[in-house]
């Protein structure tokens, strides 16, 4: 059985609010869980203490027994010194997509065409 280290939600409509749970990888989000080992509540300011909850002894049980954490659980874990997590890196992430890159592209290539034009003209008022 594959168990996950996740976020539940709870709160009510534009008020969230998260209990960190370990659930088996296939049951639905808000549904059944083995165990909840803390609460998250994106609501309160980053520096507050209160922002998140975690009862470090069975986190780390948890992880000793296989349980794989989500990204934003990871997170957590990496901010109480329990688990290391690597820095992602998305290089393409800052690229334009597809279309503007083509447009970025015409519009480059119309600067180049109209350059040997403009320096033809300018060659000829000089005469």
């Amino acid at each position: 059985m594959a168990v996950k280290i996740r976020l539940s939600r709870a709160g009510s409509k534009k008020r969230p609010y998260y209990h960190i749970i370990v659930a088996d990888a296939r049951a639905p989000r808000d549904g059944s869980f083995i165990e909840r080992i803390g609460a998250y509540n994106p609501m309160l300011p980053k520096d507050s203490d209160k922002r998140v909850k975690l009862d470090v002894d069975r986190a780390k049980y948890w992880l000793s027994v296989g349980a794989k954490p989500t990204d934003r659980v990871a997170r957590f874990l990496d901010a109480a010194d329990i688990l290391k997590r690597e820095a992602r890196n998305n290089p393409n992430k800052a690229k334009p997509g597809k279309k503007a890159q083509e447009r970025l592209d015409e519009k480059a290539q119309g600067e180049a065409d109209a350059a040997p034009a403009e320096e033809a003209t300018e060659e000829k008022a000089a005469e």
